[in-house]
């Protein structure tokens, strides 16, 4: 089983960008999709973004839309990014990386997801 790892969280200013990783150790992303979801303190879990396969693109929440953008290291295919820009306080949570199998393309609901990481903090301050 593949295991998941988040790097990159921190504590930033409204505005600022921040790249979050995800290094997957003991097998590589080439058959399944990896993909951002987040906790804020009181709040469901809820997704962020998914990577595309093929023709499919990557799929976002309305509230990063623009903002955020996943993209994984195609060379190793072990380490997968979100880039995050403009900032807003209302994206300060706990940043978790999960994967879901290529028949739930298209899929953003956290039940598809396993193999889920231990989050990393990210808090962007007003």
């Amino acid at each position: 089983q593949v295991h998941l790892v988040e790097s990159g969280g921190g504590f930033v200013q409204a505005g600022d960008s921040v790249r979050l990783s995800c290094v997957a150790a003991g097998r590589t992303f080439s058959d399944s999709l990896p993909g951002w979801f987040r906790q804020a303190p009181g709040k469901e879990r809820e997704f962020v973004a998914v990577i595309g396969w093929r023709d499919a693109s990557p799929l976002y929440a309305d509230s990063v839309k623009g903002r955020f953008t996943i993209s994984r290291d195609d060379a190793n295919n072990t380490v997968v990014y979100l880039q995050m820009t403009n900032l807003k306080p209302e994206d300060t949570a706990l940043y978790y990386c999960a994967t879901t199998s290529l028949s739930k393309l298209g899929s953003t609901s956290a039940r598809d997801f396993g193999a889920w990481g231990q989050g990393t903090q990210g808090t962007v301050a007003a």
